[in-house]
């Protein structure tokens, strides 16, 4: 009987302490909404979907686990905020200050980051499919490079490319970018551009003594030489063989690195 009434008590005491956290990040929630002034609030798993945060003063905040999916965060203040495992899915950010934010798991997918600042942050591990506009130093060359593989993956052919451009910017010798900016290229049917970049990356490829990379160029070349001439239908089944091999070492070859 003795067990049963501490039981009860002790669960009584979790609850009122729960029910206090989440009056205390509802009114943190309400100051943000209503003043946009929300500094080192704690915001842990507040839902502001579609919320309009324009200018908003959050800078320190703990927005860990919230939802701030298609949120206006343009102009932002964001420095030093706990960003991990936030949703921002088709967020805009436009101008917003993320510098020094903590991205861990942070959901970026289609979100706008034109004109962010974003020093001193880490997007290796954030969620960035079809996000537009990441500054250049915000990642290295490497890294968007991979970024630009899984948009290609994804189909988004063009948000590959522009990743591939900046990957080339940063480093004009990487040679799977340009090769990987080919086959995004044939994809769009821009049969002229995927030809040079497969021959730059060729040539890229044999100074750097690299003969799978050199070979995965050639074969890209067959793929547009193909395309430009197809087969006679006799020959379509020896030749659709050829194509899947040819693709499979392209596909093995443009992993991320």
């Amino acid at each position: 009987m003795k067990l049963t009434i501490l039981t009860t008590t002790a669960l009584v005491t979790v609850t009122n302490f729960s029910a206090i956290a989440t009056a205390e990040n509802l009114q943190h929630t309400q100051q943000l909404l209503s003043t946009k002034q929300c500094a080192q609030c704690d915001l842990i798993g507040a839902g502001l979907v579609m919320a309009d945060l324009v200018n908003a003063n959050l800078s320190g905040a703990d927005l860990s686990r919230a939802n701030l999916s298609r949120a206006n965060l343009t102009g932002a203040d964001l420095t030093g905020a706990n960003l991990s495992g936030t949703s921002l899915n088709g967020a805009n950010l436009t101008g917003a200050n993320l510098s020094g934010a903590n991205l861990t798991g942070t959901d970026l997918r289609d979100a706008y980051l034109v004109n962010a600042q974003l020093f001193g942050t880490n997007l290796t591990s954030a969620y960035i499919q079809g996000t537009i506009g990441i500054p250049e130093y915000a990642g290295t060359a490497e890294d968007f490079y991979a970024w630009g593989v899984v948009e290609a993956e994804r189909g988004n052919y063009r948000a590959a490319i522009e990743k591939y451009n900046q990957a080339l910017s940063l480093k004009p010798d990487l040679a799977p970018a340009l090769l990987a900016r080919g086959v995004a290229r044939f994809r769009l049917s821009d049969e002229g551009g995927a030809i040079q970049d497969a021959q730059i990356a060729g040539q890229l490829f044999t100074e750097q003594d690299n003969p799978v990379g050199f070979q995965a160029s050639e074969n890209l070349i067959k793929l547009v030489e193909i395309a430009q001439n197809p087969p006679k239908v006799g020959e379509r089944t020896s030749l659709g063989n050829a194509l899947v091999g040819i693709g499979s070492l392209l596909l093995q070859f443009l992993s991320p690195l």
